[in-house]
């Protein structure tokens, strides 16, 4: 049984380590690992980017909805973990252990990737959740009532970097819910998975970015902008309706399973989906969107 006890803590924990991340009071870790200040750095300098070599020259230096997708940062990542997402973790966790422990279990790791050299640890990390996390969106795509959330995130008309972070909380319950078990299976729990998070993280902003950067042959392993302008194009083949490019941090899934799409570069297709000028504009209206009755 899940005390309030355990509730409260998961809250003043969480609240008491991002207010010191935000005014550097800690001792237990250096600078460069300070999560709140790096999300910020890596933002600007994809800014400055678009800034100094947009991809698309015509699209407004302060795009539309800009300023929405910059809140998203900090609710996303910050206030929706401070306000819920980290008490009911808590709680679902511990609920599942106890449930384990009814059947004689401590834990679920069936790998023990403790014990092996970190890159290794790293890099069994990365692609175990990057194939983890590709499947799921594939999800969030074929499932109608999971589409409905996933809208706010294709209700991008412009995109640049920021539109990596507009996404509807419920996504964040599904993503971490079903990537639980297998990370927990390869005995998930190392400290540098910092690294893996932020790497993502960056990776995720530049697919976004008004930005064009030829990697060469590295496009079929890496997700890039050219790529990802497709995922979020308003026409998409009659045959491809549940989507394209799911890739996250890896295209090379998409080349694997067929989901890859390029016909060209993109650059100024129209992004979206039909409805798309109906949608919410306002952050209350996207964040309730999925929950309402059509």
């Amino acid at each position: 049984m899940v005390s309030w006890q355990t509730v409260q803590e998961a809250y003043t924990g969480y609240a008491d380590y991002l207010w010191r991340e935000i005014t550097f009071q800690y001792d237990y870790k250096p600078l460069w690992q300070n999560y709140f200040w790096l999300l910020i750095l890596i933002s600007l300098f994809f800014f400055t980017w678009e800034w100094i070599r947009p991809w698309r020259k015509e699209q407004p230096k302060f795009r539309k909805d800009f300023w929405l997708d910059a809140f998203y940062m900090f609710f996303n990542f910050f206030l929706f973990t401070l306000i819920i997402f980290n008490a009911l973790s808590s709680v679902v966790v511990d609920a599942f252990n106890s449930l384990l422990g009814v059947f004689g279990l401590s834990n679920l790791a069936a790998i023990e990737i403790g014990s092996w050299p970190v890159f290794a640890q790293l890099l069994t990390l990365f692609v175990v959740r990057d194939f983890v996390q590709w499947w799921t969106h594939r999800l969030l795509h074929k499932v109608p009532f999971l589409w409905e959330y996933h809208k706010v995130h294709h209700s991008v008309e412009q995109m640049g970097f920021a539109a990596h972070l507009r996404y509807h909380w419920m996504e964040t319950l599904v993503y971490r819910s079903i990537e639980y078990i297998p990370l927990a299976m390869i005995g998930f729990g190392i400290d540098d998975f910092f690294f893996v998070h932020l790497f993502t993280l960056a990776v995720g902003h530049w697919n976004h970015a008004n930005i064009k950067v030829n990697i060469g042959p590295l496009k079929y392993i890496f997700n890039n902008p050219n790529m990802h302008m497709w995922h979020h194009a308003y026409d998409i083949p009659e045959d491809r309706k549940d989507g394209i490019n799911f890739g996250i941090t890896l295209s090379l899934w998409d080349y694997l399973f067929g989901t890859a799409y390029i016909p060209s570069s993109g650059q100024s297709i129209k992004l979206g989906f039909p409805g798309v000028s109906k949608f919410p504009k306002t952050f209350w209206g996207q964040i309730t969107h999925g929950f309402k009755k059509k």
